[in-house]
């Protein structure tokens, strides 16, 4: 569904470029992270894909389309939902809707049941103007479904919801994507990215550093650990040993036999363990 060869980009128009010979290829069905910290090339990458940036140098193709050929056509089969909401103001919920499905030529959902997806349907006669951050947010990311489209681009779709709202954002991206929706998500949040994605990738400075799974990378790169709780000298403490490292194997071992250990469990690395190990970056 999406494939691009050698992607620089470079907004100076010279040496100084945010996207460094960037390959990668998403199948159809297939939820690809794009993973990385502010500025590291993921909104670059997102405006080059959905068409809002000119291929400079390389070769792309989204859902048949030639990126340096853009015809109507593409906007039919994509849905695009900003981190920065871009909606109209001065229209109600309902009418941003009613609007906007107007642009495209295929079958539209209904905007009510939009609306009702993401909990807007009780203020759908309320202007965009009057709504909170997270509520145009919201809005925007039911906007982006209107078209039933087929490549779904998602720029973090969860930033600034609380925990229930966040909840049900995450469950219709599954939704969609077992319906046949093609989802490419960027963001920075390492544990919204290892629920919902098949593979991810992991972009720092423009470079693109590694695709895989979120399983693979860290049976790959991941460190086996165990977290123990056990007693000593009245006290309850809490360990977390690697199972490779001898000095720690040495300790599990003691504390084993001197039947200490009141709880015990493996402990899986995280994704943005791995992502720091691999890139020697952190998120923010």
């Amino acid at each position: 569904m999406i494939n691009v060869e050698h992607l620089n980009y470079s907004y100076a128009h010279n040496s100084q470029y945010a996207l460094k010979d960037v390959s990668f290829h998403i199948e159809k069905g297939e939820v690809f992270g794009f993973l990385g910290p502010s500025g590291a090339g993921k909104s670059t990458t997102q405006g080059i894909l959905t068409g809002l940036l000119p291929i400079q140098e390389g070769e792309g193709t989204v859902a048949g389309v030639d990126l340096r050929h853009i015809s109507r056509d593409i906007f039919n089969k994509i849905g695009v939902s900003f981190e920065q909401s871009n909606v109209y103001g001065k229209l109600t919920a309902l009418e941003n809707l009613e609007f906007y499905r107007k642009l495209f030529d295929g079958p539209t959902m209904e905007p009510l049941e939009l609306l009702k997806m993401v909990g807007l349907d009780q203020v759908k006669n309320k202007r965009a103007s009057t709504f909170s951050k997270g509520m145009k947010h919201r809005l925007t990311f039911a906007r982006s479904m209107l078209n039933y489209p087929e490549i779904w681009f998602l720029d973090e779709p969860t930033t600034g919801l609380d925990p229930g709202i966040a909840s049900t954002i995450k469950d219709i991206i599954k939704q969609k994507n077992q319906e046949g929706a093609t989802v490419f998500l960027t963001t920075h949040n390492m544990f919204i990215a290892d629920e919902l994605c098949h593979r991810v990738g992991f972009i720092v400075d423009g470079v693109l550093k590694v695709v895989d799974s979120p399983r693979n990378l860290k049976l790959k790169y991941g460190q086996p650990m165990v977290e123990v709780e056990y007693g000593d000298n009245g006290q309850l403490l809490t360990a977390s040993l690697s199972l490779e490292e001898e000095s720690d194997k040495e300790k599990l071992t003691g504390l084993i036999q001197g039947g200490k250990i009141q709880r015990m469990h493996t402990k899986e690395p995280t994704l943005e363990e791995i992502f720091i190990r691999l890139t020697g970056r952190g998120l923010e």
